[in-house]
């Protein structure tokens, strides 16, 4: 089995395996979250939205039926080569390197589901913080939406395996160096495939260090996609809006 030099979001990302393994992700619970998001920033009529990280688009599609004129962009060259069926006046997608700032800027950037954290040098997670910056008109909102650690920490579990589309997947999680990974193994055509996800382990504490490096200024935390009140222990999901 070859071993591919890309970083390993790269190359998993665009392989069809990562889109089958989580094909079944709640995508009522994320339009929900989207229907609150943009209502408690009262985004203007037709406003700007960069959706940073936007895998095949799912997402960007539904914020344009909302209204909004949307950029959605990912290094997924198979995602956005996906995503571009869906194009037209006030949605378009492009392939971009999240850690360079997009040349136009927006009235929010949303960075959705844990699109971050993955990088190996931790001088890109600064680098994407400063890019959102540069990405943001006056009046724009940054919002970053990463797993809460502390939970998934406390609710890991070390083994499971998940079956979709006839594909066994097994999958082994552990937390190694300050990561959260994930080994994934399963058998295609006769053929054996690895992968691994790894995400930094940040908490509410990093991003704020994080923030302070951008020169950002956190407005506010939630702790689900119901927009409730974040706990450290208990919610789900770490959202942080700034500017």
């Amino acid at each position: 089995m070859a071993k591919s030099t890309k970083q390993w979001y790269a190359s998993w990302f665009d392989t069809p395996y990562y889109h089958i393994l989580y094909k079944d992700r709640d995508y009522s619970e994320a339009q929900g979250f989207m229907d609150n998001l943009t209502s408690y920033l009262n985004l203007p009529e037709g406003g700007k939205i960069l959706d940073l990280a936007c895998g095949k688009g799912r997402h960007s599609i539904y914020l344009n039926k909302l209204g909004y004129n949307v950029t959605g962009v990912d290094l997924s060259e198979q995602s956005i080569k996906h995503a571009k069926q869906f194009e037209n006046d006030t949605l378009k997608f492009d392939v971009h390197d999240m850690t360079k700032p997009y040349p136009e800027t927006f009235d929010a950037v949303f960075n959705l589901f844990t699109s971050f954290g993955y990088f190996k040098d931790d001088t890109c997670n600064l680098k994407t913080i400063s890019a959102i910056k540069a990405e943001l008109n006056t009046f724009g909102f940054g919002v970053i939406d990463f797993m809460n650690v502390n939970y998934v920490i406390d609710h890991l579990v070390s083994e499971d395996v998940k079956t979709v589309n006839g594909i066994d997947f097994y999958q082994k999680r552990s937390v190694k160096d300050g990561y959260i990974v994930k080994d994934i193994s399963f058998e295609f055509d006769g053929e054996h495939h690895e992968f691994q996800e790894q995400v930094k382990a940040l908490t509410l504490s990093d991003f704020k260090t994080l923030f302070d490096e951008a020169d950002v200024h956190l407005l506010e935390v939630f702790g689900d996609y119901k927009l409730q009140k974040y706990h450290h222990k208990t919610s789900e999901r770490l959202i942080m809006i700034f500017k």
